[in-house]
């Protein structure tokens, strides 16, 4: 797997090289013509530095801040240039408007705001969302029409999900026996999840990998940035709300400005708890963490007619993390919300396991169908360095939305759902493990897990609930 897929002769700053910066920074190396030297990373802290070392990459230790990112931006980057925004407690909004105004191409895994802006308590929880979030990037479309492309918030998830949900929305439609061919607009994709009576979509995932060194106390373990995860699982739970829906939840809001395609829970997401399933664990409870996805989705898939909308599906994030990253959850909770002392990252340390990450799409006549990504340790390991199976997950359809980007240069700024799912999957599915699609006979509702028995096949032991990863 060492196809260039682009050319690229400008410059490159890493703006954050934690697991994302650290685990895409081989990718972009493998997958665009260009040299170490055209890029350079910044970053808050020296983690990684043994890394950019390794791969010939400049390497300096200088956070941006509201005060130095005009003047860190303007020194190294210029028009035809590329932002890679890997960080965390930088302002996504603040970049792109930067980016746009000066020509530079720009990328970025969720959007995110200055430090504190998850947790302000003075701050109303609906500006304080994904959702207000995500509007404030949408709006600079008004400013810069016709900029360079510029891809919000394409990771795993959001990112790589807008297009698995695509690809199992066709799945489904070829099972029920529908003659169709893939969409090319919006208002066809959402029509045929309509057609399809796909009321509820859950990002559903379970990460089963382990360590045998064990979680300690006032230590928050996981396998992505830690940081990240509190800061994201502190907003509220926010969900896209369907058109089906008729009970309405005793402490959800509206946010009262923007698309209107979802609402929020007056608490955070972490402390929310959901029911969902994914092939391997079955049933399982995760956590209804707020993502950016949870509301471009049911955004994308929405059908208006004379200008009321006639539907729309329910859609969130389920999310069961690694069983250490649990018990840091469950301190952090005990300790009112307070960020322990010590983090540490789950990668070269990881013993076993895997990711289970796709979508369920549920309420069609076949039940439910998970669709998506089961990637081991052992696999991701002789994919790519310098990632376990969470961050392979992210950064391969990270690197693949900058090849789309850079074969794509005046697209503006755009949203996964908005750029082709083929192409996509297409360079991204090499560093996903097995890609799976399951029936099952499981909701929230009746709290039962299996296969349909005319989808077993004995020949695929993905489909069998007790199958071993090693």
């Amino acid at each position: 797997m060492q196809e260039k897929y682009a050319a690229f002769s400008g410059r490159m700053l890493i703006v954050g090289f934690g697991a994302v910066g650290q685990g895409s920074l081989p990718l972009i190396l493998r997958h665009i013509d260009l040299s170490p030297k055209q890029i350079r990373i910044v970053t808050a802290n020296e983690f990684g530095k043994d890394i950019a070392a390794k791969c010939g990459v400049e390497f300096r230790v200088e956070p941006l801040t509201r005060d130095n990112y005009l003047a860190i931006l303007a020194r190294e980057l210029g028009a035809g240039d590329f932002l890679v925004n890997a960080s965390i407690d930088v302002s996504s909004v603040a970049l792109i408007d930067w980016c746009q105004q000066h020509g530079v191409y720009y990328i970025d895994a969720c959007i995110e705001p200055w430090p504190g802006g998850h947790t302000d308590a003075s701050v109303l929880a609906s500006r304080r969302s994904n959702y207000a979030y995500r509007e404030a990037a949408l709006e600079l479309r008004a400013k810069y029409p016709s900029g360079p492309a510029c891809v919000l918030m394409h990771g795993a998830n959001p990112g790589l999900v807008s297009h698995l949900v695509k690809q199992a929305l066709l799945n489904l439609a070829r099972d029920l026996g529908l003659q169709i061919s893939p969409p090319e607009k919006r208002e066809d994709w959402a029509r045929l999840a309509a057609k399809l009576e796909v009321k509820v979509i859950h990002i559903a995932e379970r990460d089963h990998q382990s360590s045998p060194v064990r979680k300690a106390a006032d230590e928050f373990v996981n396998t992505w940035s830690s940081e990240a995860f509190c800061g994201e699982s502190l907003q509220p739970a926010e969900l896209g709300w369907g058109t089906h829906e008729r009970n309405w939840p005793h402490d959800a809001c509206e946010y009262g400005f923007g698309g209107g395609a979802a609402i929020y829970l007056d608490r955070p997401g972490v402390a929310t708890k959901v029911r969902s399933w994914v092939p391997f664990e079955g049933p399982f409870h995760g956590w209804l963490i707020s993502h950016g996805e949870a509301i471009s989705i049911p955004d994308y898939l929405t059908v208006r007619e004379d200008g009321k909308v006639i539907y729309r599906p329910t859609c969130h994030y389920a999310y069961h993390p690694c069983d250490d990253a649990v018990l840091s959850l469950q301190e952090f909770a005990g300790n009112g919300w307070r960020f322990p002392p010590r983090q540490r990252l789950l990668r070269d340390e990881i013993d076993a396991g895997f990711d289970e990450l796709g979508v369920l799409l549920m309420g069609h006549k076949r039940g439910a169908y998970w669709y998506g990504s089961q990637l081991s340790i052992a696999e991701a390991r002789k994919l790519c360095p310098y990632n376990n199976a969470t961050s392979l997950q992210v950064n391969a359809p990270y690197v693949a939305a900058m090849v789309w980007a850079l074969r794509n240069p005046n697209a503006g700024i755009v949203e996964p759902d908005e750029i082709d799912y083929r192409s996509l999957l297409d360079m991204s599915s090499p560093y996903l493990g097995n890609l799976v699609g399951v029936y099952t006979d499981w909701t929230p509702l009746a709290g039962r897990g299996g296969l349909y028995p005319e989808d077993i096949d004995a020949s695929d032991p993905w489909q069998f609930r007790n199958f071993r990863v090693t």
